[in-house]
């Protein structure tokens, strides 16, 4: 049984979207349990609504929901303790829960687990990793907005976690890392990101594979397992690659409405238009994982349909399952212990 704790808050529709999402996954995961953290006044008549979903969870009423609107600090400091997204948090850090979802705040959901969680040894900034649609199928990309910035260490962190996290949502032994760049030529790009390159050919690691520099367009190509980039970047790489997808929807809506016979066309292609709307749907990919805490925190899209929300539980689902923060503690611990010189004996 995987025990999800949830933010019924979260989210620019909150309860009205977040419970029958997390009863779409239920369905499709029946070793799920959750544990509900929201308003009761609010949430208990939706959860009534669905009886196999209230057989499998439990309820806890708060005192107040974190706005989408408020800076961290802000939430931190009215929140903590007493909100859906701290108590939701709050869960995996007690050992009620094995992972916990929230729609919320990013910024708020960043703080509130870095300061209820903490990070990992070795770890000074946690990232947030995005499941990237490719042409290939699917790869990682990291950091997508975590912070701004990062050294080298930091990058090569970034490469260690995303790689456990290929090898527990992929199931591949040694999963490929490229390092986003503004080409492919070792003598290009910032000094960070030349130096992280040295780290990770040097590190010579057993659980991953080193590929060098990759471009933008590699991320649309599925080039490599794990992109690793820093926040500012990988956001801004993100946010493009989502307004293109919904520009190419609105194009191909526009296109196949405007006479009779593009209407007729489309008749024709339906199913190969079916399956490119597939293939475009945000949904079917949502929910990004903080890397690099104690414990497994899954972000889910803002404007998330029901079925958006169930993806982001089903990460969640899949990181627990596969005993992520297990795969990333043993690749830091293997890692670090290359780095450091020997001791004892061993030093002479």
């Amino acid at each position: 049984m995987i025990r999800i704790s949830l933010d019924l808050m979260g989210g620019d529709f909150g309860p009205d979207v977040v419970v029958p999402g997390a009863a779409k996954a239920l369905e499709r995961h029946p070793d799920i349990s959750f544990v509900f953290y929201g308003l009761k006044e609010q949430c208990e008549p939706i959860i009534s609504r669905f009886p196999k979903l209230q057989e499998k969870s439990s309820f806890r009423d708060c005192e107040l929901a974190v706005r989408m609107d408020e800076k961290p600090s802000q939430a931190l400091r009215r929140g903590r303790y007493v909100s859906t997204m701290w108590r939701t948090i709050e869960a995996v850090k007690t050992g009620e829960a094995d992972v916990a979802v929230s729609a919320g705040n990013t910024g708020a959901l960043m703080a509130m687990a870095k300061f209820c969680l903490r990070t990992m040894a070795h770890i000074e900034r946690p990232a947030i990793a995005a499941i990237w649609p490719t042409l290939k199928g699917e790869s990682i990309v990291l950091d997508v907005g975590a912070t701004i910035g990062a050294d080298a260490q930091q990058l090569m962190d970034f490469a260690l976690m995303g790689g456990a996290m290929a090898r527990a949502l992929f199931a591949v032994e040694r999963p490929s890392i490229g390092l986003l760049n503004v080409g492919v030529e070792e003598v290009k790009g910032q000094e960070e990101v030349k130096e992280a390159g040295r780290l990770l050919r040097e590190a010579d690691l057993d659980s991953l594979t080193y590929f060098g520099f990759v471009e933008g367009d590699d991320l649309g190509k599925g080039t490599v397992d794990v992109v690793v980039t820093e926040g500012f970047s990988g956001n801004i790489a993100l946010k493009a690659a989502e307004g293109t997808a919904k520009q190419i929807g609105e194009y191909l809506r526009s296109a196949m409405s405007r006479t009779l016979l593009a209407k007729i066309g489309y008749i024709l292609a339906k199913s190969a238009f079916d399956m490119l709307r597939e293939k475009l749907d945000p949904s079917k990919v949502n929910g990004g994982v903080f890397l690099g805490l104690n414990g497994i925190v899954i972000k889910s899209h803002g404007g998330a349909n029901a079925e958006g929300i169930a993806a982001a539980i089903e990460v969640g689902y899949d990181m627990a399952k596969n005993g992520l923060n297990q795969k990333i503690d043993s690749d830091l611990k293997k890692y670090h212990a290359k780095r450091l010189p020997p001791i004892g004996p061993e030093a002479a």
